[in-house]
């Protein structure tokens, strides 16, 4: 038998069942969504939370590698400074040395054995030169004993080259100089410097790597030595 029409009572309660289920998809609905929008805002989130915390670690990075090259300049700026201090130092006690070894050769140059060397420098100056006219300048203090030891210094000459050679002096050095002799010839185209000055700067040259290893030690930078 079949059924008649819904009375309103019936109808209501239909309408109230869809209602009620329209009601649950939709919140069901919104749930979906919710967690659907909660899952892409974390990822999201945490995309952006990475981005900037790389971004961070980067110019962390950056600010670190900065610092580091600023103390290696420092540190490099430092050390090369504190070298070049030593090195002032190191130069200064040579000249020091120096200094007194000029004083102690003016020294010499009023002591007994002057008068043999300067036989032996004026000899030198004429084996150089190997002219029939030396000029040799000297101290005025030192006249008497140019002339002196020039004529020793002439035989020596012959014996050793059998050459003559005529000497010229001149008073043209400074009496507080260290002394010695200073010989030209040809119109003072070719001079020999034979001062004690010059002899000792010589010498410097000459032992200075020694002086510098007696002084200082061996130098660790050098490979070779002659």
């Amino acid at each position: 038998m079949s059924r008649g029409a819904l009375d309103d009572s019936e109808i209501q309660s239909e309408m109230n069942k869809m209602v009620a289920f329209i009601s649950q998809e939709a919140r069901e609905k919104a749930r979906e969504i919710q967690v659907k929008a909660d899952e892409e805002f974390a990822i999201e989130k945490a995309k952006i939370v990475r981005q900037e915390q790389l971004a961070i670690d980067a110019q962390f990075e950056k600010k670190r590698k900065q610092a580091e090259v600023g103390w290696k300049i420092a540190q490099s700026t430092a050390l090369n400074q504190s070298r070049l201090e030593v090195l002032r130092k190191r130069e200064e006690q040579l000249q020091d040395l120096f200094e007194e070894a000029n004083n102690n050769v003016k020294e010499l140059a009023a002591g007994e054995g002057y008068s043999k060397a300067m036989a032996l420098l004026i000899t030198e100056v004429l084996l150089l030169l190997l002219s029939k006219e030396v000029t040799i300048a000297h101290r005025p203090k030192d006249a008497e004993l140019v002339k002196k030891a020039a004529e020793e210094a002439k035989k020596n000459y012959k014996e050793m080259s059998g050459l003559e050679s005529e000497v010229v002096f001149e008073e043209t050095l400074a009496d507080d100089s260290a002394g010695g002799v200073i010989g030209t010839a040809m119109g003072d185209r070719i001079k020999v410097d034979n001062t004690l000055s010059a002899r000792l700067r010589i010498l410097e040259e000459k032992m200075l790597p020694e002086l510098r290893e007696d002084l200082f030690g061996k130098n660790p930078n050098r490979k070779f030595y002659t």
